[in-house]
């Protein structure tokens, strides 16, 4: 008889979400689908707030990202007030985003894909885990927290704390950096700049041992999309979108504010998180990739002299041809990572830095009814558009998380690593189920961020007496269009 399998919760990611597999009377995998199965809603109890509000309440949606969240909010303020942020102030935004980079990939690969990479995909669960790493190698585990942390600190040294900064607002940033600050985080970058390639050596090494599973884990071309720089360079904060097709062809490179015209979003009733997709292509058709993989994909060079030295190895995998395989998005985080490490070492080494202009004097008035933010979050391309009044209050709010970007890729990694490693009539092992979970992990989801659905969640409300008792029960069903 056919069966179903089922993985809840997944591990070793941000939010909730489970997998289902259904295998065949043979016991052939002949469907799996990865449910994304919470649901935030920040869109709509946006509505209704100051505009100037929003990078203080949006960076609320997670406390792995939230700086990603507070400058995409502001740049969308930028733009409703009309204002252009000073050289300085471009400068510690990006240096902020720097320390949400380094410390959210560091994370990342050291303690939610490190267990499987470090320790193996058929470890005992017990001990697949940080614990595990650190027993196993504690120097390692060790360079993961320092890394972590001094992303962390880069933040707190510019917004007040190391989770949900005070710092972005419409215009610019609210405070400067002082000497003292820079220079406490300019004497470690040599320091940090080791552990990144410390980590790139374990990432090569399991890379040559696990060629095998590089080959046939979710490889799969898609459309790839991120924000480029300067001749069509890596870039993280500020930027036109540039997308390449399966082939590695540029179709189009547009800018930000415009994405409407450019990308729709699929429903399916089995997820709160929606389907995003190339508009012209339809869907699944126009499905595409983001985050690290992509990023790395779509770009021709990188700014920073070691990161640079890892990307043009990171060219040859494929022939110069896009990287297919979703393992890659681990060795593509860690280039990365390294490359935040050395722009943060760039802008604190620029004059401007310390300088004392840190706001536009354009002031809070709205110009603009509508503000659209766009940068590259550490899982790939982040929107925030806000619509307001003539009074600034917000009238409507939406969001592209990256996550959801890779909602699609996801999906059909879940189905592909399930169909590869679950042998038909042989007993499902724990560490096949881990591999399916891992399909997931090599994307980093943050399914906090990114849930919003098109139609009306299913919510129940039961009315409980103090001893226990149920009085009343009131239940609605989802509906999706």
């Amino acid at each position: 008889m056919p069966r179903q399998i089922v993985i809840e919760p997944v591990t070793r990611i941000e939010g909730h979400a489970k997998v289902t597999i259904v295998l065949d009377d043979a016991g052939r995998v002949e469907r799996a689908r990865f449910h994304v199965n919470e649901f935030r809603g920040f869109e709509k109890f946006c509505e209704g707030r100051p505009f100037y509000e929003m990078p203080l309440i949006t960076e609320r949606i997670c406390g792995i990202c939230p700086v990603s969240h507070h400058l995409a909010s502001a740049k969308a303020c930028d733009q409703i007030v009309g204002a252009d942020p000073p050289p300085t102030a471009r400068l510690l935004r990006e240096l902020l985003h720097m320390g949400q980079l380094i410390q959210s990939h560091s994370m990342h690969f050291f303690h939610l894909a490190g267990p499987d990479l470090v320790l193996g995909f058929d470890h005992d669960p017990a001990t697949r885990n940080v614990v595990g790493i650190y027993q196993a190698n504690p120097e390692l585990a060790t360079k993961a927290i320092a890394l972590r942390k001094f992303g962390q600190e880069i933040i707190a040294h510019l917004g007040e704390r190391r989770i949900h900064p005070n710092f972005a607002v419409p215009g610019g940033v609210n405070a400067t950096l002082s000497a003292p600050a820079r220079d406490a985080i300019l004497r470690q970058i040599d320091q940090m700049v080791g552990y990144v390639r410390d980590a790139l050596a374990v990432a090569a090494g399991w890379m040559e041992t696990h060629a095998r599973d590089l080959a046939r884990f979710a490889v799969f071309p898609t459309a790839y999309m991120g924000m480029v720089g300067p001749q069509n360079s890596l870039e993280l904060h500020d930027g036109p979108l540039r997308v390449l097709d399966p082939a590695g062809r540029e179709v189009r490179t547009f800018d930000g504010a415009d994405y409407l015209d450019h990308i729709a979003e699929h429903v399916e009733p089995w997820s709160y998180l929606k389907f995003p997709y190339l508009r012209d292509l339809g869907f699944p058709g126009g499905a595409y990739r983001v985050g690290p993989l992509a990023r790395l994909n779509i770009a021709d060079r990188i700014t920073t002299p070691l990161a640079a030295a890892e990307f043009a190895r990171f060219r040859q995998l494929n022939g110069g041809k896009p990287v297919e395989g979703s393992l890659y998005y681990h060795l593509a985080r860690l280039i990365e990572d390294l490359y935040a490490v050395e722009r943060a070492r760039q802008i604190l080494e620029d004059p401007d830095a310390l300088g004392a202009d840190v706001q536009d004097g354009a002031g809070r008035g709205v110009r603009n009814l509508r503000g659209v933010g766009v940068l590259e979050a550490p899982r790939g391309t982040l929107w925030h558009d806000y619509r307001v009044n003539a009074d600034g209050v917000v009238v409507s709010v939406n969001l592209i998380v990256a996550t959801g970007h890779n909602n699609y890729a996801m999906s059909r990694a879940v189905e592909e690593v399930a169909r590869e490693y679950i042998e038909p009539g042989a007993e499902v092992t724990e560490g096949m189920l881990n591999r399916v979970e891992a399909a997931i992990r090599a994307y980093d989801p943050c399914l906090s961020c990114s849930t919003h659905a098109l139609g009306r969640m299913p919510i129940e409300l039961s009315v409980v007496a103090p001893s226990g008792v149920a009085l009343s029960r009131t239940a609605r069903a989802a509906t999706f269009h």
